[in-house]
């Protein structure tokens, strides 16, 4: 155990160091909170503060999912704006579906869908959901995520960017149901 402390005393920081510098430089810092208080104004408006998301991977490589992941990280932190991820489609409002539909999981996607409440919004996250990128339609995959359920909107990107995602969840928003 001591032979580790050592080690871990001698060798230091081996990753880079975070700045909020960067992110600044590129625009995200301006664009996040704006972005973030419609949400949250839309959010209290239409849900009584709350948008309940259930995040299905029906077949993705996961690059949408780690930026679906960044969305809850201390820097785009979008509980704060009443946006919160649940476990059981039960309870959702949102269902952001990423990935080509495989066909093993078609069924799954299907069963979800059907277990989400009325009214519900589906969100195909990225370009394979959005038309089923690489893969397509084939003996393994369904393609799209249009062609197993009904899609309200589709956020393009390979993968999209946390921000962008804000603003495609902003947009959905905008959609009257």
């Amino acid at each position: 155990m001591l032979r580790i402390f050592k080690k871990i005393l001698t060798t230091g920081v081996v990753t880079e160091r975070f700045s909020l510098r960067s992110h600044a430089e590129h625009g995200n810092e301006d664009e996040l909170e704006p972005l973030g208080i419609q949400i949250k104004q839309h959010i209290d408006r239409q849900f009584s503060g709350s948008l309940a998301i259930r995040a299905v991977d029906a077949g993705s490589c996961n690059g949408c999912e780690l930026e679906i992941h960044a969305l809850n990280n201390p820097f785009y932190d979008i509980e704060r704006f009443g946006v919160h991820f649940v476990a059981s489609p039960r309870h959702a409002d949102v269902l952001l579906v990423t990935g080509p539909v495989s066909r093993h999981m078609q069924t799954a996607l299907l069963r979800t869908y059907e277990a989400t409440p009325n009214p519900k919004w589906v969100v195909a996250v990225g370009d394979c959901s959005a038309c089923g990128g690489e893969f397509g339609v084939s003996y393994a995959s369904c393609g799209a995520v249009s062609n197993v359920i009904p899609v309200d909107a589709v956020i393009s990107g390979c993968p999209p960017t946390p921000l962008v995602l804000m603003q495609g969840l902003l947009g959905l928003m905008n959609i009257e149901k």
